[in-house]
């Protein structure tokens, strides 16, 4: 018997049973879903968990829609900024169920969301890094530096307003020195990141891969945080082992300004 469920959007996912065969378009879910056992495919950017042996459809912007479909999935997992709209239309114009999980903006949401992606569409009990990751990232820490966190260069892009890695630092008592500009993503020219107020610059190695070599100079008189990407922008089970690694990192670099 068909059931339907709402994605993250509110759009119906038909479903006739539990999913058997998953793909994923979305590397931090893919870590997370990869111990169901469910998953068949996954994007070419999937590293994570790193003996990952699934067939690979593309990237998560581009995904060759002609090789998800041949997998047979009964259900594909999706994000609203990861993924364009058109190929989940696309899917689901198949007769693929897709389940679309919003892009979050704080950690909690991106955990309930996560929440809601086991119980209501794969119907699996919750994972244990779960509830680990929920009391983890429960607390506050008081602000102690201001970061401006470039994630692109050529052009220069820098996290905005609502997002899910300008929350992972708020909790980690480091404020955003864009968190009020317009835009999730902005573009300012270098002069401008230099002349924000800040302490820190944040370079973590993914999506663009900052190193020693490539960031810090950009900033003179900025302390550089170097970061796993993975640490500071994924939501899935490296959130346990995120908040100790990241908090180390700032309070290093902390103690050198």
């Amino acid at each position: 018997m068909r059931s339907d469920v709402l994605d993250d959007l509110g759009a119906p996912v038909p479903l006739t049973a539990a999913p058997r065969r998953v793909v994923s378009l979305v590397p931090s879910l893919t870590e997370a879903l990869a111990p169901t056992g469910t998953l068949v495919g996954a994007t070419d950017y999937c590293t994570h968990p790193p003996d990952l042996d699934l067939r690979r459809v593309g990237g998560s912007k581009y995904p060759a829609v002609a090789a998800v479909l041949d997998l047979a999935p009964d259900l594909v997992v999706a994000n609203s900024e990861e993924n364009r709209p058109e190929d989940v239309a696309e899917l689901r114009a198949a007769g693929t169920p897709v389940w679309v999980t919003e892009a979050p903006t704080t950690v909690p949401m991106a955990l309930a969301s996560a929440r809601r992606l086991f119980t209501e569409a794969l119907r699996v009990p919750v994972p244990d890094w779960l509830p680990t990751a929920e009391r983890v990232w429960a607390r506050v820490t008081p602000h102690r530096a201001t970061a401006v966190t470039p994630v692109w260069r050529k052009p220069w892009v820098v996290l905005g307003r609502d997002t899910f890695a300008g929350d992972v630092l708020h909790r980690l008592g480091v404020h955003n020195a864009f968190a009020d500009h317009p835009d999730r993503y902005p573009r300012p020219p270098l002069e401008d990141l230099n002349a924000a107020p800040t302490d820190l610059v944040v370079l973590p190695d993914e999506p663009y891969e900052f190193t020693p070599t490539d960031g810090p100079a950009f900033f003179p008189g900025k302390t550089p945080v170097l970061v796993v990407g993975r640490h500071l922008t994924w939501y899935g089970p490296s959130l346990v082992e995120a908040r100790h690694h990241l908090d180390e990192a700032i309070t290093r670099a902390l103690r050198t300004t």
